[in-house]
């Protein structure tokens, strides 16, 4: 092989090398742009269940709020209950020291009465 066939296939062959890199070129355009346009997808997608969690969160809080206030109004009527419970456990106890005092309103039954 002489240095004119040896030029030859040396421009051939760079020839086909630019080709090629050209075509790989392209591909990795057509990759990348692929690649952004699929993470555009995944970004939103992911925005999207964020914003599901934190409307759930929201309305978790909501729910939070209302029960401290039924709550709040639960302990109220309990300590309403509290007091009257005491004025009954403290009228049994006066019935149990003195039965006869308290007949009309605590009156133990006889079997047969």
């Amino acid at each position: 092989m002489d240095a004119a066939e040896k030029k030859e296939l040396e421009a051939m062959f760079r020839l086909h090398i630019g080709e090629l890199a050209e075509k790989f070129g392209h591909k990795v355009d057509a990759a990348t742009e692929n690649f952004k346009a699929h993470l555009g997808i995944l970004n939103e997608d992911f925005r999207h269940k964020l914003d599901i969690v934190v409307e759930g969160h929201q309305m978790l809080g909501d729910k939070i709020d209302r029960l401290d206030g039924r709550m709040e109004g639960l302990e109220d009527r309990m300590g309403g209950m509290e007091v009257k419970l005491d004025a009954v456990v403290s009228d049994i106890a006066a019935h149990r020291k003195d039965g006869a005092a308290h007949g009309a309103v605590w009156r133990v039954k006889e079997d047969g009465e």
